[in-house]
């Protein structure tokens, strides 16, 4: 796949428009040789720019990288659930795809609970690659991607990003280095945690009311924090309505990067800016204008959201 034929992919997804069958099956492929190298906890270097959720909200994407910068000129590091439940989860995920292939040191993506064949049968990426492509092909590509997509990733030694949040399976980052990845997240256990699990104001581990992952408290966070030497704990997962959520005296933010969630909930999104130094600025912006949108044929939201 030349350099010239990505750019040109690039530019038609930007649009919003469909690449063909064949060329998301050549470009999947060449992802899957990138990411395979790619380790459980991916090092990634500052300054760097962090996105959480963006679900299939494309304009919304467009609108995120008017506000934070394009690729290549800014380093980005996506923290999961690119699909999913807005309308344009193909658009969105195969366009990053192509950046990552075409820009591989400066976007890096890590697995949400949403990149999952279960869920995606579920919550709208399915349907959406079937109405679009006339059959099952492209989401069985983007799905096989799924699997090869890092777990969590680590800035400058000194900030941890995952999904989710964290395990009771797992104490140390090394841990994580040795977990096989390349599966569909599994019910339970260290990898379904770090894609599922949230902070809460608790003592030490709850239950999860998700049915997956588990609730952790400021003691597991300062724990965790300690002995693998960090800073910060970076997640997503949850919607904020002020776009992102810091806690435990600043040693856990939520990022969420999806404006007008599921295009009704009203809540603004934000992106965490490190700079070389890793201090940090939170980016918050409103969902792209009505003018810049395009009117989607068929609504393919489920009416439950978690």
């Amino acid at each position: 796949m030349s350099t010239s034929d990505l750019d040109r992919q690039i530019e038609t997804l930007k649009r919003c428009e469909l690449i063909k069958e064949s060329e998301v099956k050549a470009l999947c492929q060449k992802a899957k040789e990138l990411l395979v190298e790619e380790g459980n906890v991916q090092r990634v270097m500052a300054p760097v720019t962090l996105v959480g959720d963006i679900h299939g909200q494309f304009f919304d994407v467009m609108e995120l990288f008017r506000v934070g910068g394009d690729i290549p000129e800014t380093n980005y590091l996506f923290i999961g659930d690119f699909v999913d439940r807005g309308f344009y989860s193909v658009e969105t995920f195969l366009l990053l795809l192509a950046l990552k292939v075409r820009y591989p040191d400066r976007i890096t993506l890590i697995r949400g609970n949403h990149e999952s064949r279960q869920i995606t049968q579920v919550y709208g990426f399915y349907d959406e690659c079937l109405r679009k492509y006339g059959s099952v092909n492209v989401w069985r590509y983007c799905t096989d991607i799924f699997d090869f997509l890092s777990l969590s990733a680590l800035i400058e030694d000194r900030v941890f990003a995952v999904h989710g949040g964290l395990s009771p399976s797992v104490s140390t980052l090394d841990q994580i280095r040795k977990l096989d990845r390349k599966l569909e997240v599994p019910h339970d256990g260290a990898m379904c945690d770090l894609l599922w699990s949230d902070p809460e104001e608790i003592d030490g581990w709850g239950l999860s009311p998700r049915g997956a992952g588990y609730l952790f408290g400021s003691d597991v966070v300062q724990q965790f924090n300690h002995v693998n030497k960090i800073d910060l704990i970076c997640r997503a997962h949850q919607l904020v309505m002020e776009g992102y959520k810091p806690m435990f005296d600043d040693t856990l933010v939520t990022i969420w990067s999806a404006p007008n969630y599921c295009y009704r909930c009203g809540n603004v999104a934000a992106v965490l800016e490190l700079d070389e130094n890793l201090s940090r600025n939170f980016k918050v912006f409103e969902s792209a204008p009505q003018e810049a949108r395009g009117v989607p044929t068929k609504s393919t939201r489920p009416s439950y959201f978690l």
